[in-house]
């Protein structure tokens, strides 16, 4: 199946070599000339700009935009819009508000033009591993680009079958769902990024209790001196509390136990925010996934041991390169 991908950083790139290593076309384009010419080298087709990806592609067309949410996003939608024809398809495959993505798919209906939005998980490792994905848009066009889809999935993989679900749709056990109208999909993958918070700040604070235990605050015959990596690896291995995260916590710990590479200042990338704003509107109490947000701002002032554990499984899982915090200016 034939694919035009706008954005080529840390997941849309991997996402064309995964979709070309699978027998799929796709044409790209990004600002960065190197970028294309890599995934030209690399079995893709460069572009030279948005209407010239467009004319490369056969009808009914379908272009995946996998840029950061917000202007950025919305300009390209936009640009695409005006080149693109009644049937074709616009898919955004990155973190975008969901309440933007009905107000998109509502104006592009109106052009003949159908969108998706496509919550995406995989990260930096997703080109080997697959990507999880979240789809919200209308049935017709989401079956239509299931040979897509099929291919970014990670698969059922060694991952035991759930039982009772032998009547189920059987592409959720692949690594993907299509979870209803446009919106959804951002909407389901925004819970899950708040759910993220809250694990991640669940590790952080334990293997900070853990850390501070050899404090000279503390009775002498109380500290012990524990080894962070070890014990991220152990608990890896049968634990009730392994995961992936966990994973990512190992492979950090083990590479630097002090994570001196880290500052410890953890950014928020939108998510959590929706997340709790969802919460308030829903009327839900969430506790958890609010004090995590709470925590990455506050971890911008002050950094602790599991602030820079919060960082390193940031950087593990997707690449996230830690920016400089600008000081707030009083008076």
């Amino acid at each position: 199946m034939q694919l035009g991908i706008v954005g080529l950083g840390r997941m849309g790139g991997n996402i064309a070599r995964r979709l070309t290593r699978a027998g799929h076309s796709c044409v790209v384009w990004d600002r960065n000339e190197a970028a294309v010419s890599d995934l030209a080298a690399d079995g893709s087709t460069g572009a030279a700009g948005l209407e010239d990806l467009v004319g490369k592609l056969d009808a009914p067309r379908a272009v995946w935009v996998m840029l950061p949410a917000g202007a950025p996003t919305e300009q390209t939608v936009n640009a695409l819009a005006a080149v693109m024809e009644p049937g074709d398809v616009i898919i955004d495959g990155g973190n975008s508000f969901y309440k933007d993505d009905i107000r998109r798919a509502a104006s592009l209906r109106e052009k003949g033009i159908v969108y998706v939005d496509v919550g995406t998980s995989g990260g930096v490792w997703g080109l080997e591993r697959g990507y999880c994905m979240m789809i919200g848009g209308e049935k017709a066009s989401v079956d239509r680009l299931d040979p897509i889809f099929a291919a970014l999935a990670p698969g059922r993989g060694e991952i035991p079958a759930t039982p009772g679900r032998e009547s189920r749709d059987h592409r959720v056990e692949q690594g993907y769902l299509h979870t209803g109208p446009a919106g959804s999909g951002h909407f389901v993958k925004m819970i899950h990024n708040g759910i993220e918070y809250g694990m991640m700040q669940a590790y952080a604070e334990g293997f900070e209790i853990l850390k501070r235990k050899d404090s000279t605050e503390l009775p002498e015959n109380e500290r012990y001196s524990l080894d962070m990596a070890d014990i991220a690896e152990v608990w890896r291995r049968g634990s009730v509390v392994s995961s992936w995260l966990l994973d990512l916590c190992a492979i950090a710990l083990a590479k630097n136990e002090t994570l001196s590479d880290f500052s410890g200042a953890v950014a928020d990338s939108g998510e959590g925010r929706w997340t709790v704003m969802a919460a308030i509107e829903e009327a839900v109490s969430a506790e958890v996934l609010s004090a995590a947000l709470y925590t990455r701002f506050r971890s911008r002032q002050d950094h602790t041991f599991g602030e820079k554990l919060l960082s390193a499984m940031r950087f593990q899982f997707g690449g996230h390169v830690e920016q400089p915090v600008t000081p707030v200016k009083e008076g």
